[in-house]
């Protein structure tokens, strides 16, 4: 495993990242502290570090089998996590963005991971209550407190993302170092705002849902079903014809490589920049094994663009209006292609 920079930090991040939200058997379809254990062993045999789970992830049993998992090895690892939402359904102010619920989160966390300090906290996602002002300088209190060292942001519109980031560099608060979103195959729409957003912030994105619920494994078929029973909802508007589509190229590449489906999934996400780094989950060790067996899998041009037509979108205006040769004309004159372009 290599190492990357989080996003405009000196902290060093493994390559991967491990998805902990299988800790537990709380929902009903998560693993156990022993296979819990041999994951994160095998993780850290193959130099990964890079941790990220959630307040309520598992009911709050998967940030306390990390907290025994790495109690005394603790500063090995980058631990990340994340607050927003809702650990008491009829209380208003036990979810959301804000401060009230943003420090109790916290102090709950820290306990449940037996440490004195997060390495780097997710605002979850946005909860459009609260202001973008009240946000970053209560993150910026957590990181001067000692409590949180590095912050990031995850499902939050772009406008947002940016405005919040903007405001906290212009009154020397602490920024955002990463952004977390849902991308693969599947899930492309990011390509529209979030990801060029992130890169001219110079975040670090660290996708979620890398193999699209399942489907890019080849678990499901025409007119399957999704059951998982927490995630259900999620995974069926997941299996359509067109996703089905894009998962059968996938099957079709892996054949072609003798490889797993997931592994090119994987892959491919890895290749659209270096400033990627994806949360690969399991619910067992050797589902885990196999994942991470992407790590030397490197796909040619040719296999690349056969998924990227596969799994193409419209970006949509502005973007495909821009990109218009007659606009690009009126814009830039004959000069476009005499002109080396940064990205």
């Amino acid at each position: 495993m290599r190492y990357k920079l989080m996003g405009r930090s000196g902290l060093r991040v493994s390559e991967l990242c491990l998805g902990t939200m299988t800790f537990g058997e709380d929902w009903g379809w998560g693993a156990p502290l022993e296979e819990c254990r041999r994951m994160l062993l095998s993780f850290t045999e193959r130099g990964g570090n890079f941790l990220d789970t959630a307040n309520n992830y598992t009911n709050g049993s998967s940030e306390r089998i990390v907290g025994e998992l790495i109690n005394g090895k603790r500063d090995r690892y980058v631990v990340a996590t994340k607050y927003t939402l809702s650990t008491e359904p009829r209380d208003p102010n036990a979810g959301g963005n804000h401060r009230k619920n943003m420090m109790r989160s916290v102090e709950a966390s820290l306990k449940r991971l037996r440490t004195d300090y997060i390495d780097l906290l997710w605002v979850h996602a946005w909860d459009g209550l609260t202001p973008e002002e009240e946000v970053m300088r209560g993150l910026d209190d957590l990181v001067r407190m000692g409590k949180v060292l590095y912050v990031g942001v995850s499902d939050t519109p772009a406008w947002m993302v940016a405005r919040s980031h903007t405001m906290a560099e212009l009154r020397s608060w602490t920024p955002f170092v990463g952004l977390q979103i849902e991308y693969s195959l599947i899930q492309r729409t990011v390509e529209r705002e979030l990801l060029p957003m992130a890169r001219a912030l110079g975040l670090t994105v660290t996708p979620w849902g890398v193999v699209g619920g399942g489907v890019l494994t080849g678990k499901y078929s025409k007119g399957g079903a999704a059951t998982d029973s927490k995630r259900a909802h999620i995974n069926a508007a997941r299996v359509t014809d067109k996703n089905l589509e894009i998962a059968a190229e996938v099957q079709r590449v892996a054949n072609d490589l003798g490889r797993f489906p997931s592994q090119v999934a994987l892959a491919w996400l890895r290749q659209k920049g270096s400033d990627i780094i994806p949360i690969v989950g399991a619910r067992t060790a050797s589902q885990l094994d196999d994942n991470l067996d992407a790590l030397d899998l490197q796909l040619t041009a040719q296999q690349m663009s056969r998924l990227d037509a596969a799994s193409a979108i419209d970006l949509g205006f502005p973007h495909d209006f821009l990109e218009l040769p007659f606009i690009r004309s009126l814009v830039h004159g004959e000069t476009w292609e005499l002109i080396d372009r940064r990205r």
